[in-house]
């Protein structure tokens, strides 16, 4: 995570003593100490902070040394996190930082670059490909109206929506923690403060949202890769830069990479497409779980009780070190089965389908499938950074145990039958069926649609009418004089 809070440009460079070399760094005015209060210190042209000219003088220093476009452009952004009256996390600064994060390049390397004619013909050729082989993999019909191929950049813009959907819920807690945690005589008094800390709070969430995103922009090779639908329905979106980078060291021709991964979007795109429920399913598992993380009001009232206006990274770095305990309760425990339940579904799905349809296919189907399963079973900085800020892992732990299953179903009922679980939320397996995938596949399954006919049509049989909450006292008035007859 970097060191830099709200995003004032880069941060100084390390003292070749470590610690040692920081601390005798900020006593003599340097780095971002008492005399550099803000963090300005790594912005382009402020060479006055090393205890150069104008060291003794930290305003001659400040604005001495600072490129006025650079000044204006910080105070600018500082102004924007003090006056922000919006959600609990300021998104517009999410953004900001994403982009920014995302033009300085991924750890290894590699940039963000505009895509090409020639790699979108190649993605759009890729999806259209692999729609053709899941016709004979799923009865689930296609799903992606379109195929694109984004730059890291373009994922970012796609993408917040949804990301603005999963972490607005827990942001708010800590918003209304914020000022939960003074006592109640103080708070009518410190108003202003709680005011400041709140916008500062939504600020500090939007950096570390934004710095999140930005790095998980840079592993990503789709639009569902953690297996929530994050970019907008019926679009399928490769990005063709990662995976240049993710194929590079696996001795498979790149063709075969993007055609495999192409697979994977376009299966995630048909079961979102064709499953309506399933969306806000997912979304409601981790709201669900989410709200049963209590704050730890003990860190937040430190923080609080110690907060310089003169030092506000020590809330950005409370945020770092994680400020969210899960409840220890059935209730809690519940709504994380649910919601890993619910993922290794999903992905298992994708992977069973994605295997069948390539396996005859791709002579390196084995190989691409064991790497993608190990990504996603390790995580990477992105999603252990989301870890922290919402206390949530977005990773299919069982992963490979709902694969096992759904390739059972599809060996005992065929792709329809398999595919027909999907009708219903309380048709899918639950976390005990993954622990005996025979027991499920083997046991007799109610039919929903069946149940939904008789029902239906119970309720057109005579005298079965639904009465009209309209016309209450006038029903009653006719079955008196059906009585009477």
């Amino acid at each position: 995570m970097s060191d830099t809070p709200f995003g004032f440009g880069l941060p100084p460079e390390e003292p070749d003593d470590g610690d040692e070399g920081k601390k005798k760094d900020q006593e003599s005015g340097g780095g971002q100490g008492p005399a550099n209060p803000f963090g300005f210190g790594g912005l382009p042209g402020a060479g006055g902070f090393g205890g150069g000219p104008g060291a003794d003088n930290p305003f001659a220093a400040m604005f001495g040394s600072l490129n006025p476009n650079d000044l204006g452009a910080a105070f600018q952004q500082l102004g924007q996190m003090l006056s922000y009256e919006g959600g609990p996390v300021n998104w517009d600064m999410a953004k900001q930082i994403a982009r920014q994060t995302v033009s300085q390049g991924s750890p290894d390397g590699t940039k963000d670059t505009s895509v090409g004619p020639a790699e979108r013909k190649a993605v759009e050729e890729a999806v259209r490909l692999a729609d053709l082989w899941l016709d004979d993999a799923t009865s689930l019909p296609s799903g992606a109206g379109s195929a694109v191929a984004w730059s890291r950049a373009e994922w970012v813009e796609a993408t917040l929506p949804a990301w603005k959907e999963l972490v607005d819920p827990v942001a708010e807690r800590v918003g209304t923690a914020m000022g939960d945690v003074l006592p109640e005589e103080m708070q009518a008094m410190a108003g202003p403060l709680i005011g400041m800390m709140r916008s500062m709070g939504g600020a500090m969430f939007g950096t570390q949202i934004g710095q999140a995103v930005g790095v998980l922009a840079g592993e990503v090779v789709g639009s569902s890769d953690i297996g929530l639908p994050l970019g907008p329905a019926g679009k399928a979106a490769l990005l063709p830069v990662n995976i240049e980078t993710f194929g590079k060291d696996l001795s498979v021709p790149q063709e075969e990479v993007r055609l495999y991964l192409a697979l994977r979007e376009a299966a995630h795109q048909r079961l979102f497409a064709h499953v309506p429920w399933l969306r806000s399913h997912l979304f409601g598992a981790v709201d669900g779980y989410a709200r049963g993380i209590k704050v730890d009001t003990a860190k937040l009232e430190d923080v609080v009780g110690q907060f310089d206006p003169q030092n506000p990274e020590q809330l950005q770095e409370a945020l770092q070190q994680g400020m969210f305990q899960p409840e220890d309760t059935p209730e809690q425990k519940a709504a994380l089965a649910r919601l890993e339940t619910a993922l290794a579904l999903v992905e298992g799905w994708v992977d069973a389908v994605v295997h069948a349809a390539a396996k005859p296919r791709l002579s390196s189907a084995d190989a691409l499938r064991e790497t993608l399963r190990r990504r996603r079973a390790s995580g990477g900085p992105a999603e252990q950074t989301f870890a922290t800020l919402i206390g949530l892992e977005l990773r299919p732990r069982r992963l490979r145990d709902a694969s096992r299953l759904w390739a059972s179903l599809t060996d005992a009922r065929g792709v329809d039958g398999r595919d027909a679980l999907w009708h219903h939320p309380d048709m899918l397996p639950t976390a005990t069926d993954l622990d005996d995938p025979d027991g499920f596949v083997h046991r007799e399954q109610i039919d929903f649609s069946e149940l939904d006919k008789m029902l239906g049509e119970a309720a057109d049989k005579p005298g079965l009418k639904k009465p009209d909450p309209q016309k209450k006292d006038d029903g009653e008035g006719e079955n008196k004089g059906d009585d009477t007859e």
